[in-house]
């Protein structure tokens, strides 16, 4: 299990190196209590709730009761985020794809990552494709070899896919190797996490409805903090992270049994 930075007493460093500090602890934990602060930094926990509240003033954190969580990821509508970081999104696309094995049936979510996995996956290895996307189940009509499923029930924009009851019933009636959903936030401690309520409940049907799930996450998504758990991280056998995914976070996974797989870097 990867270890918290380490923190030796130092009741006498200035207040602003002492809020650095315990941002650097913030960043790997995700999460961090005043009372442990108090000891590691030998000062007292009025000290840590007065950085804290520093901290959260600038948006790094945010405060709860005994101590403070990352702040959480802002969702960005489906229509902005088409087009942003589109050379690292192929990246991590092919790196996905290079999980598939011919003859595999494949759970897609929604998202714009997810879309570049459609862009790439092998036309020749037999696939059938389910998802709840339209866009993605288009992209794959596009390009021959594939068989495509698409869910239905009703289509949140924001999203870009089906949720609700319907989609849920319907991907629970559903056999598949490998799902590839949609990361909002996700952290070694806590697992995978979204934003929406209805969204989160689609993603957790689809990862029962799989053998192994494969979670595709930007950098910014990794130890992001978000409102609906998806998973606990138990239920994520793969994730597949940025070329400049930060060391210790991907150490923090694997330690835990993730097999994270790692793209390589996007062209300048």
């Amino acid at each position: 299990m990867a270890r918290s930075p380490v923190v030796p007493p130092d009741s006498g460093v200035l207040p602003q190196e002492r809020q650095q500090r315990i941002l650097a602890r913030l960043r790997h934990d995700g999460r961090v209590v005043a009372t442990e602060l108090a000891t590691a930094f030998d000062v007292s926990e009025d000290s840590i709730r007065r950085d804290l509240r520093e901290l959260a003033a600038q948006g790094l954190c945010k405060r709860v009761y005994g101590g403070a969580l990352l702040p959480a990821a802002t969702p960005t509508p489906l229509k902005q985020r088409r087009g942003e970081h589109s050379a690292r999104k192929l990246m991590l696309a092919r790196k996905a794809a290079s999980l598939v094995r011919a003859g595999q049936t494949l759970l897609i979510d929604a998202g714009t990552t997810n879309a570049a996995i459609a862009t790439v996956l092998p036309a020749d290895a037999r696939l059938i494709v389910i998802t709840n996307a339209p866009h993605i189940a288009q992209l794959l009509l596009d390009r021959e070899g594939f068989e495509v499923l698409l869910i239905g029930g009703r289509i949140d924009a924001a999203i870009g896919g089906t949720v609700g009851a319907q989609a849920v019933e319907q991907v629970r009636r559903i056999r598949a190797d490998l799902c590839f959903p949609g990361a909002c936030a996700i952290d070694a401690a806590h697992g995978l996490w979204g934003f929406d309520s209805e969204e989160a409940l689609f993603k957790r049907a689809m990862i029962e409805a799989s053998d192994e799930t494969v979670v595709v996450a930007t950098d910014d998504k990794l130890g992001a903090v978000a409102t609906h758990q998806v998973a606990e991280l138990s239920r994520v056998q793969h994730l597949v992270v940025e070329h400049s995914a930060d060391r210790a976070a991907r150490s923090a996974f694997s330690v835990r049994g993730v097999a994270v797989h790692r793209a390589e870097a996007a062209p300048a």
